[in-house]
């Protein structure tokens, strides 16, 4: 992305006149929108919005938009948030043994595909910590035998590093429910199936055992339930029955790597609105 743009997200409960309202109150500070979505939810009854605005065609900056739109949004119940294209989101990546999504997503960081800042690697392994070093980026080994204090020192690294996202690469530990509730939606996970089929531990081999004729990966936010929380992407391949265990591992490995890269590109471009236990996603 070129040109520095702020986003607007909304989602508020849904009624005649929010278009309008927004598009107005941009339109009448000079304000050129490239780009706007939106979308109702019929069960819950609750709109959803997304708008680029070319940062340049406003008067002010981000704060003082912030400061004059929540009038705006208080007339409409509306959460929003605003972001800025020019303040890269900060993505700390936890990961175990497996290096495969790390490695992905290490590569599109330095080809400057996936536009953010990774102030730390996390691992309970020290297998890669020179790959890590290698990339540049520091890499804290946090070792899990006490489970409860390993958390609190990964907490603690994310909030020293001003993280925006945690991103768990093939993180192989379930995250404790404070921290699910503390950062919520801002922890992405990639699960190797397609949920909600065969959630938890080897799903491949579960997939195996079932006969299935298709495996696939799930990009999630993280919850207090074990690999339910919202789903942002998810993708498939097809498979026979003369693939063994070893060969929808090796398969999956590939998917995996592009569903996170591709959840986790979805997020930090603002375009994941939570509705309940599922989300929009505006692409």
């Amino acid at each position: 992305m070129g040109e520095r743009r702020y986003t607007l997200t909304i989602s508020c409960p849904d009624r005649s006149g929010i278009i309008a309202a927004v598009s107005g109150f941009v339109a009448q500070h000079g304000g050129w929108m490239v780009e706007a979505s939106y979308h109702t939810d019929e069960l819950s009854q609750r709109f959803f919005m997304r708008q680029e605005i070319r940062a340049d065609s406003l008067p002010f900056d981000l704060n003082e938009f912030r400061a004059r739109f929540a009038l705006l949004a208080g007339e409409f119940g509306m959460d929003w948030q605003m972001s800025d294209s020019a303040q890269k989101k900060r993505v700390v990546i936890l990961v175990s043994k497996q290096d495969h999504c790390l490695n992905d997503l290490l590569h599109r960081w330095r080809s400057g595909e996936l536009d953010v800042d990774i102030p730390c690697v996390i691992s309970n392994h020290e297998d890669l910590r020179g790959f890590v070093e290698w990339h540049g980026i520091p890499f804290h080994f946090v070792a899990m035998q006490d489970k409860v204090a390993a958390f609190e020192e990964i907490a603690r690294l994310f909030e020293r590093q001003r993280g925006d996202a945690l991103v768990l690469a093939r993180f192989m530990q379930i995250m404790p429910p404070y921290l699910c509730q503390r950062y919520a939606g801002r922890i992405i996970n990639i699960h190797h199936s397609f949920l909600p089929s065969f959630a938890g531990a080897k799903p491949y081999h579960q997939a195996y055992q079932r006969g299935v004729k298709l495996i696939g990966a799930t990009c999630h936010y993280v919850t207090e339930e074990l690999d339910e929380g919202p789903i942002i992407e998810q993708d498939t391949v097809r498979i026979d029955h003369g693939d063994s265990v070893e060969d929808m591992v090796r398969y999956g490995r590939d998917i995996e790597k592009t569903v996170l890269a591709r959840g986790l590109r979805c997020h930090i471009e603002d375009r994941v609105l939570v509705c309940g236990n599922k989300t929009i996603v505006f692409k």
